[in-house]
């Protein structure tokens, strides 16, 4: 696909234009609105393929709780069957809320050896809902002192969970993938952190962070990977832990399974077999 419509498209998602400019935009590039509306299918995302592990799977559990310290909160918790003592990870949702494909990922990581919370952050607003266009007007009314406390509150949950080793680490992708760092600035009970093209945070706040870090970036993201000279420069003057991988050709969400357009399964892989083996170190 023209790289320009996938670069469009990831203006829209992140509030740079409203849906009628998006489509209008997308049918010049297009060359008509009938060939804009043929691409949207493959610019979105299609949760019929978020099955990589069914939530039946026999290696695993997943039910809903709700997480203290923070009014309404809910997460989507998925259990090993076999193990205890096991580490623990918070997954951090894309600006779209807790749904299917990241539900997807939660059990992934649960099939990997991991006790996996995938926090909704819009649960006390009433849950992220299927419509994708509300749930990141939603996402955008959220205040960061208020995304920080669910997050706390969530590692505070994971912390002290039964069958855990006591040990938390977080995984957040796109908007989740800026939440984790946050949290890694913001929290000392964080003990890894892996942030998929995620934004970075103030280089005068590196100093603060804890967990050891592993970041992921797509080659293509010129508008995330603006942020990364100034914060690799602020871990290494701290000596902070942390690995940085650029994985060239691949675009924004390159991880994200659901979505045809931007879905590159080469660097998804690596950096997911990396992500798994890093937690492991971290949080053994």
């Amino acid at each position: 696909m023209d790289q320009r419509i996938i670069d469009l498209y990831d203006h829209f998602t992140h509030g740079g234009m409203n849906r009628r400019a998006f489509l209008d935009r997308l049918a010049s590039l297009a060359g008509s609105a009938a060939a804009g509306a043929a691409l949207l299918p493959i610019l979105q995302n299609n949760y019929a393929k978020a099955d990589t592990v069914d939530e039946k799977d026999p290696r695993i559990t997943a039910e809903m709780v709700d997480v203290p310290g923070v009014q309404g909160l809910k997460g989507y918790l998925v259990r090993p069957k076999t193990g205890d003592r096991l580490p623990t990870v918070l997954v951090i949702h894309e600006n779209r809320g807790l749904n299917p494909h990241i539900k997807d990922v939660t059990r992934r990581l649960a099939t990997d050896g991991f006790l996996a919370l995938g926090l909704d952050y819009l649960a006390p607003k009433g849950g992220t809902p299927q419509d994708e266009d509300k749930g990141r007007e939603m996402i955008g009314e959220l205040k960061q002192p208020d995304i920080l406390a669910s997050s706390r509150a969530a590692v505070a949950y994971l912390k002290g969970l039964s069958g855990g080793n006591g040990k938390v680490g977080a995984v957040g992708f796109c908007w989740g993938g800026g939440a984790v760092n946050n949290l890694a600035v913001n929290d000392p009970d964080l003990s890894a952190g892996v942030a998929y093209y995620g934004g970075q945070p103030k280089a005068e706040d590196v100093p603060k962070i804890k967990a050891a870090l592993l970041l992921h970036y797509g080659g293509l993201d010129e508008r995330i990977n603006a942020g990364i000279p100034a914060y690799e420069e602020a871990l290494k003057q701290s000596g902070k832990t942390y690995e940085i991988h650029v994985y060239e050709g691949a675009n924004h969400a390159f991880n994200n399974d659901t979505n045809a357009a931007r879905y590159d399964k080469e660097a998804a892989d690596l950096a997911w077999k990396r992500t798994v083996a890093f937690l492991k170190k971290n949080l053994a």
